[in-house]
């Protein structure tokens, strides 16, 4: 079984336009998708729709038009009681896959809403494959929570996955190697904002074909304590580097719909491929597929397996400067 804890869940709403976005004008909709969302929720949803046992974990209320999409969708969850309802996080996208976020702060919760979220996550974890942390923390949680939650489930014996930004992610790498989890899942700003590297050359290095600052990056992370750094990079595909090596994903060519999800679905298509028994190659290489997959689709809408291609992603391992051909179990 995989546990997500999503402390800030939202209800995504994604508004679809037939033209692009002016600002300051009228627009008639195209369409219109509601969804549970919160990073964490993605990746349950992906893995859901992967076939993986999962339970979702989250601050929310009976009644909540949240948990009625969680139930919805068949998701299993926890939800601890909480004063507010989940917030809504509008998407517009354009035909072109232009997407802009419009994302509320989120409801504030206090401190026994707090201990008992991290009670119940780690009360499940001990039968946990892997826990992931991720997303945003709302107002009144303070941004080291992820870093108290990483130590307290490294008791259990779960494998702990992080993806989070700005403040949380600082707090938690401040407290390396105490908190540092097995797996964290940067994109290029996260990286940077982990590192103090520049995110926009680390981008456009490795959209060059350069990736040793992205793999210099990541093994410093690794030399801190962290097992695995999933780095993904948008249209120029993903590095993964972990202790015995580094690797880099080329991603096919696809028309681009919407990013909402994007990240989430690579960091569930990496877990999907290590329950596999995957080695880190093919781990990387269902990461990219997924997130490949997850941008080709409209809004909200996550990739199952059915629309994901791992054969299509070209892996190199950057040690050998070898192609990797896809493991087949």
């Amino acid at each position: 079984m995989i546990v997500t804890l999503t402390a800030n869940p939202s209800l995504d709403r994604t508004i679809a336009l037939s033209g692009p976005l002016v600002r300051g004008a009228v627009h008639r909709t195209a369409e219109v998708l509601v969804d549970p969302g919160g990073k964490g929720i993605n990746v349950a949803r992906v893995l859901h729709a992967a076939g993986h046992p999962v339970l979702a974990i989250l601050p929310g209320n009976a009644g909540d038009p949240l948990l009625v999409a969680l139930d919805t969708h068949g998701i299993d969850c926890l939800a601890i009681e909480t004063a507010s309802p989940a917030r809504t996080n509008t998407t517009v996208a354009e035909p072109d896959g232009t997407t802009t976020k419009l994302n509320e702060p989120g409801s504030a919760y206090g401190p026994r809403t707090r201990a008992e979220l991290q009670a119940a996550a780690v009360a499940r974890a001990a039968s946990a494959d892997w826990t992931v942390l991720s997303g945003s923390l709302p107002p009144s949680v303070p941004d080291d929570w992820y870093a108290d939650l990483v130590c307290a489930l490294r008791a259990t014996g779960t494998r702990i996955a992080v993806d989070t930004s700005e403040a949380p992610l600082l707090a938690l790498s401040a407290r390396f190697p105490e908190a540092a989890p097995d797996l964290v899942k940067p994109n290029s700003d996260e990286l940077a904002q982990l590192t103090g590297a520049d995110a926009a050359a680390l981008e456009a290095a490795a959209v060059a074909g350069d990736t040793a600052p992205v793999v210099a990056a990541g093994r410093s992370l690794v030399a801190r304590g962290v097992g695995a750094v999933l780095a993904t990079l948008g249209a120029a595909g993903a590095v993964l580097v972990t202790a015995e090596g580094a690797w880099r994903a080329v991603a096919p060519v696809v028309t681009a719909r919407s990013t909402v999800g994007a990240g989430d679905s690579s960091l569930a298509g990496y877990l999907v491929a290590e329950r596999g028994g995957l080695g880190p190659a093919d781990r990387l290489r269902h990461a990219v597929a997924y997130g490949c997959a997850a941008v080709t689709l409209p809004g909200t809408e996550l990739p199952g397996p059915d629309s994901v291609d791992p054969a299509a992603v070209t892996i190199t391992d950057l040690e050998s400067r070898s192609p990797v051909l896809p493991h087949h179990p």
